[in-house]
């Protein structure tokens, strides 16, 4: 199978080139993730500018626990690992980030979200009657269900993407949920 690497930024159109700059400024580092949707300039430049313009209805807690959520179903380590960081920094706990993925947080809020993100990935969209109204009876309308679903189709493409190329994490690996038995 042929090896993907994480392009630099001399092997990248101008798009990327300038999104690696302002990423670099803000972060002090291009993530890996970015890089690599970066081979396709194009591509790059779009999604930054649609992850950016989406999940406003939702707090930082909020948001992160919709794409630790997504990111447990499709399996991917480096947005697993990317997400529980960017979780911690907007005061969650690590043990927070674990019942996150698994649907058993404590904050009914939290809790709801999760689950409904769960199934939302495993079911590409086929949620459940009670699943919606869940949703809406946290107070959510309906702009802010689709504004969720891009929350959750963002997610989505970053879990694809890495699943697909197997690039290196560049984050702290995030733990794995230790399943109890029955």
């Amino acid at each position: 199978m042929k090896a993907l690497n994480v392009p630099a930024k001399d092997q990248v159109n101008d798009n990327a080139k300038e999104i690696f700059e302002n990423l670099e400024k803000q972060l002090g580092m291009v993530p890996n993730i970015y890089a690599t949707i970066g081979y396709n300039g194009d591509v790059l430049k779009s999604y930054m500018n649609f992850d950016s313009s989406i999940g406003k209805t939702f707090s930082m807690k909020e948001k992160e626990t919709i794409k630790l959520a997504v990111s447990e179903v499709n399996g991917c380590n480096y947005c697993l690992a990317a997400h529980t960081a960017i979780a911690k920094q907007n005061g969650l706990s690590e043990e927070d980030t674990l019942k996150i993925r698994d649907g058993s947080i404590e904050d009914e809020k939290l809790r709801t979200l999760s689950r409904i993100a769960t199934e939302t990935a495993r079911t590409a969209g086929k949620i459940s009657e009670e699943s919606r109204d869940a949703f809406f009876d946290l107070g959510y309308e309906e702009k802010d269900l689709i504004d969720f679903i891009a929350v959750v189709l963002s997610v989505t493409f970053t879990n694809l993407v890495h699943n697909v190329t197997e690039i290196p994490v560049d984050f702290p690996e995030a733990k794995e949920l230790q399943l109890v038995e029955a």
